[in-house]
């Protein structure tokens, strides 16, 4: 039994991700004095460096927006197509409280969600909505009420951001992407914004315009320090301290120390996935090897499912990840999301033999998932190279690719991966694919899609293919043939944006032990748990928002005997 504590206080959060930060206000909230400790010198996690969306059935906002939603239809739509592992009240908790976890996000702090008609993924099953308004989305916020804590903020992910430094929010991306009228001066506002924020900006290149993650992480943040709650960086987890088949606490590393630090109500393991962890992924996810071309941050090597695992939980779907086609781009330190470009028309994904095999359109997960199929299976998709025509290349961007902008302006990390080829013949030789199996490809892709047709992967004949395609084209916004030279290609990798199997918990988001029983004292929420999705991925923003929910549903049943 641990005599001599260095610190004793109520809750203590490991990681400051969202689904952290919002367990760690809501306990301090109802009067427990709570400690966040964050491994990296940046705060934020993966949620900050995201797109900050959330999925929330049948929340205020959606009914706001004229959107009438039920919770048993988002019950049905995420219990079909969850992996069968996941226990129905763990579904039945998230969907549940959800909206009540965006009322009382949005009465205790500055952030404020947007309902948006983002449709479904797989919107066309049973209690899937195709007219959207789960995915919500926040709005943008003022950092300079963070003051020096700004500073620490994780930057938003490349793929997030314009120029890897100017925040946007969610609806700006259609006006540049498809230049709106009135979108030069927009921009250009922007870009004043940011280089005249002085004399921040002598001393930083934050964008102190917080948008997407960065609003969702800044605005929590900004809640914690009024709250007076502390978040302590470099500060990792060591171990947790179990007595008696209790946790009691934790050993955290700070200033140097070890700190025994006793948390009477509980710890919440908030950490993030093994992303980064390559032994971890080696032995857990074969489909997913690949560290370097994750999305996650830095931090998300799997501390908190070891030291769970250490303490006698058990685990679930540890094979599982958030899966995502990806683009390197050498220098980077992650993989960068390919959300976008695949829907666009005058554009097609082909493996090494210089076929078409999935409908690029489809969402990232799911493509994702297919590619990394194809490369256990048939070794050729890793990477699987992304063709586009001479308009696609000037008209829309292509990962750190710009529009407008000549090659030879491109920055240098940008023009190493991209290959051009006067006629699809010098393409297929540039990328090392058969020329006549390119040629035949993009020629029966072409006949069909000049009609808006894909007859052989169905390309934008679901809700969410749309989503991203160009309205302005017609009959289908996702195609286009690709008959304009000269033609371009860039790499495109099977990646993820995290693991999501870990600690096995349930519906209090309490960890499972391997006796099959709650372990007194210990919950874990996002990554570090088994994901509530299974090995789906329902809709935008069912990453963040369980774990927002998990956190809320784990600091209020920990803190049930305070006065709120």
């Amino acid at each position: 039994m641990v005599e001599n504590w260095d610190k004793e206080l109520d809750v203590l959060v490991v990681g400051s991700g969202a689904g952290g930060m919002l367990a760690a206000l809501v306990a301090a909230s109802r009067h427990a004095e709570t400690l966040i400790v964050e491994k990296t010198p940046l705060w934020g996690g993966t949620s900050a460096t995201s797109g900050g969306g959330i999925w929330i059935p049948a929340s205020d906002q959606a009914q706001a927006a004229g959107f009438e939603d039920n919770e048993e239809a988002a019950f049905a739509y995420v219990r079909k197509l969850s992996a069968s592992n996941v226990p129905d009240e763990n579904i039945r908790a998230y969907v549940g409280n959800a909206s009540q976890m965006l009322r009382w996000l949005s009465a205790n702090t500055e952030i404020e969600y947007q309902a948006f008609p983002y449709p479904d993924y797989h919107a066309e099953n049973p209690g899937g909505s195709a007219a959207g308004y789960r995915t919500h989305m926040p709005l943008p916020l003022d950092g300079r009420n963070l003051n020096n804590d700004v500073r620490t903020l994780r930057f938003a992910s490349p793929a997030a951001s314009l120029f890897g430094y100017l925040n946007w929010h969610f609806d700006e991306t259609y006006m540049l992407l498809f230049r709106a009228p009135g979108w030069w001066r927009h921009l250009a506002r922007s870009l004043a914004r940011y280089w005249l924020d002085l004399p921040f900006r002598l001393t930083s290149r934050k964008d102190r315009r917080l948008t997407l993650g960065n609003a969702l992480a800044g605005g929590l943040r900004l809640a914690l320090n009024r709250q007076g709650v502390p978040l302590w960086l470099e500060s990792p987890l060591e171990e947790l301290i179990l007595e008696n088949g209790k946790i009691t606490g934790a050993v955290v590393r700070h200033e140097g120390k070890n700190l025994r630090i006793r948390a009477r109500k509980g710890v919440i393991l908030a950490a993030g996935g093994f992303d980064k962890n390559k032994t971890m992924r080696h032995h857990y996810a074969p489909l997913y090897p690949n560290a370097q071309l994750s999305g996650g941050t830095s931090g998300n090597t799997g501390d908190g499912i070891r030291a769970g695992v250490a303490a006698g939980a058990s685990l679930m779907n540890m094979h599982s990840a958030w899966a995502a086609p990806v683009f390197y781009v050498p220098g980077e330190d992650r993989g960068r999301l390919c959300t976008i470009e695949r829907a666009l028309p005058g554009s097609i994904m082909v493996a090494q033999n210089g076929k078409r095999y999935l409908n690029e359109a489809a969402s990232y997960h799911i493509v994702g998932q297919l590619m990394a199929r194809r490369q256990a299976e048939q070794g050729d998709a890793n990477p699987t190279w992304f063709v586009f025509d001479h308009r696609y290349r000037h008209s829309y961007p292509a990962g750190p690719l710009y529009p407008l902008v000549p090659n030879w302006l491109q920055s240098r990390a940008a023009r190493s991966i991209l290959r051009k080829g006067r006629t699809i013949p010098d393409l297929a030789r540039a990328i090392g694919v058969p020329a006549a199996a390119l040629s035949e490809t993009v020629e029966h892709f072409n006949a069909s899609a000049a009609n808006g047709n894909d007859p052989a992967f169905h390309r934008g004949e679901a809700t969410y293919d749309k989503m991203y395609g160009d309205p302005r084209v017609t009959p289908n916004p996702c195609l286009r043939p690709l008959d304009q030279g000269p033609f371009y290609a860039m790499p495109i990798y099977p990646g993820d944006i995290g693991t999501n199997g870990g600690l096995r918990t349930d519906a209090l988001s309490r960890v499972i032990g391997k006796d099959g029983q709650a372990i007194e004292g210990l919950y874990a929420i996002g990554n570090n748990a088994a994901s509530a999705m299974g090995e789906s991925y329902p809709g935008a923003g069912v990453t963040i928002g369980p774990a927002l929910t998990f956190g809320y549903i784990a600091a209020t049943h920990m803190t049930e005997g305070n006065a709120q």
